[in-house]
């Protein structure tokens, strides 16, 4: 495929559009091998979880889970913590709202997260917890449920434009949530903790965060912005240190609103005049990254390519360029890219080819993530059949993540075949980065080349040791460890 996107480029956005227009249509083959492929599952303001039954529940994380599947995802992540509550078992706060009555256990019981970890892994999907750190209420309306800290320590919380948040300038506040996620990632097999864009909220017209009596305690002469920031980089870092303690192979990401800052704001700045995380939400996420708190920020680009003030296109550059030495994935808003048609002259109805492209050539960022789930499994557009006959029509596997290990796992051994099925044994595993978590199963039609590189070739990513034959050729299967580094193959078997 035409390489068609580099920062030089965007000086003129149009010609980066003409040059695109001579790429082809990507082949299985030109998939890449490697990418991120997430798919954001809310629960926020979801209501029909607390209107199906536990079976009915179940039955619809299969259902989206095998749809995600087909549309090439291999990353979940499903919002644990909408509000301050839970989608899980939590001996320190109540069940979400969204889930159950005034915070009572689900009848019959179960635990979402539990259940869809398993179901995702399952699939060869991996299942990141998303978290809200600061939210209780996300309305005026809503009351606090029976049980949450809220009713013992009021003192430690702020209301803002009716709402209920932690007050994020309180020490007590960032142990809090730290201990919650450090539950989470002590009890469930969890591949990631992934916090979404919400930190000081989103501001009010005319209204001013009420947060004076903290910052006179704790500003300590700082300004009031300045400290601000220090309270949400404060928090990263602890729940950073925290996760990498009890499980270094764990990912921590964010997925920050799409500006960090304006240029007019910040020579370091995007081309793009929109409001800002350093600004607004006093989330300094290039610090983050340059700390190596984070393992991946999902910048939410959900503008179409050439919006005015805040084009997909100069933000999907900028972020290349400021990758630094962690993980960047865009993230993806479904109802605007399908609704819009690509800049022209192309005839293309949506913009979904022209904005994987710009991510696949941008050579920083390593994937795409899609919002919302439901738009996706609802094939809103048409997007589900588009990814799955192109541009996500073979499997990938999510990136490696380096910094946390280079090693290669132990191989697979002893493949065979018995009735019907490829065999092979496992590596044993104890607890550590490098064990072999998933196999990785090729099908090739010859013997001539076992090129490993081409995506086409992979017919299966799975937690089991086994896979049913479907059609003749050489196999082989790796393994994959907890931050998906890749052994070398076993022998080729030949099935004929």
């Amino acid at each position: 495929m035409i390489k068609i996107f580099s920062s030089r480029l965007l000086s003129v956005v149009a010609t980066v559009f003409s040059v695109w227009l001579i790429a082809s249509a990507a082949s299985p083959a030109a998939n890449p091998k490697r990418e991120f492929r997430g798919a954001w599952i809310h629960t926020v303001f979801q209501d029909d979880w607390r209107k199906r039954s536990t079976e009915e529940n179940k039955r619809y994380i299969r259902t989206q889970l095998d749809k995600l599947r087909r549309s090439g995802i291999n990353v979940v992540l499903f919002q644990i913590r909408p509000q301050s509550d839970a989608f899980y078992s939590s001996k320190y706060e109540p069940w979400s709202i969204f889930l159950t009555d005034n915070g009572r256990a689900p009848r019959p019981y179960w635990d979402p997260l539990e259940y869809i970890i398993d179901e995702a892994h399952a699939r060869g999907m991996e299942l990141h917890a998303w978290l809200n750190p600061y939210r209780v209420t996300s309305s005026a309306a809503q009351k606090v449920p029976e049980g949450h800290l809220f009713h013992k320590h009021p003192e430690r919380f702020v209301r803002y434009d009716g709402k209920v948040y932690f007050d994020p300038g309180r020490p007590e506040n960032r142990k809090y949530i730290t201990t919650i996620v450090a539950d989470i990632v002590k009890r469930y097999d969890i591949d990631g903790i992934h916090f979404d864009d919400y930190f000081y909220p989103y501001p009010a017209k005319g209204k001013q965060f009420p947060d004076a009596k903290s910052y006179a305690r704790y500003g300590k002469g700082m300004k009031l912005d300045d400290w601000r920031r220090d309270n949400v980089n404060r928090l990263i870092e602890e729940v950073s240190r925290e996760i990498a303690r009890l499980k270094p192979w764990l990912r921590f990401g964010v997925s920050p609103f799409g500006i960090w800052r304006n240029k007019k704001s910040d020579s370091r700045g995007s081309d793009t005049n929109g409001l800002e995380n350093y600004d607004s939400l006093y989330a300094d996420v290039i610090l983050w990254v340059e700390k190596g708190w984070v393992d991946y920020l999902i910048p939410q680009l959900y503008w179409d390519i050439e919006h005015p003030r805040a084009s997909y296109a100069k933000l999907v550059d900028w972020w290349n360029r400021n990758a630094g030495k962690r993980h960047i994935y865009v993230g993806q808003h479904i109802e605007v890219t399908m609704k819009k048609s690509a800049p022209a002259p192309s005839r293309e109805t949506t913009q979904l080819k022209a904005k994987i492209d710009m991510t696949r050539d941008a050579d920083k960022i390593l994937g795409n993530c899609w919002w919302p789930s439901t738009s996706l499994t609802g094939n809103f557009g048409g997007i589900a059949d588009s990814l799955s006959a192109d541009r996500q029509g073979t499997i990938a596997i999510p990136p490696s993540y380096s910094w946390k290990s280079t090693a290669r796992p132990e191989s697979p051994f002893d493949l065979h075949a018995l009735r019907g099925s490829l065999w092979w044994s496992a590596p044993a595993t104890n607890g550590q980065v490098n064990d072999c978590v998933r196999f990785v199963v090729y099908r090739f039609d010859n013997d001539d080349s076992f090129d490993l590189d081409d995506a086409s070739k992979i017919v299966c990513v799975t937690p089991d040791n086994h896979y049913k034959i479907d059609k003749p050729g050489y196999y082989v299967v790796t393994s994959l460890d907890r931050v998906n580094n890749e052994s070398l193959p076993t022998e080729p078997l030949t099935i004929k």
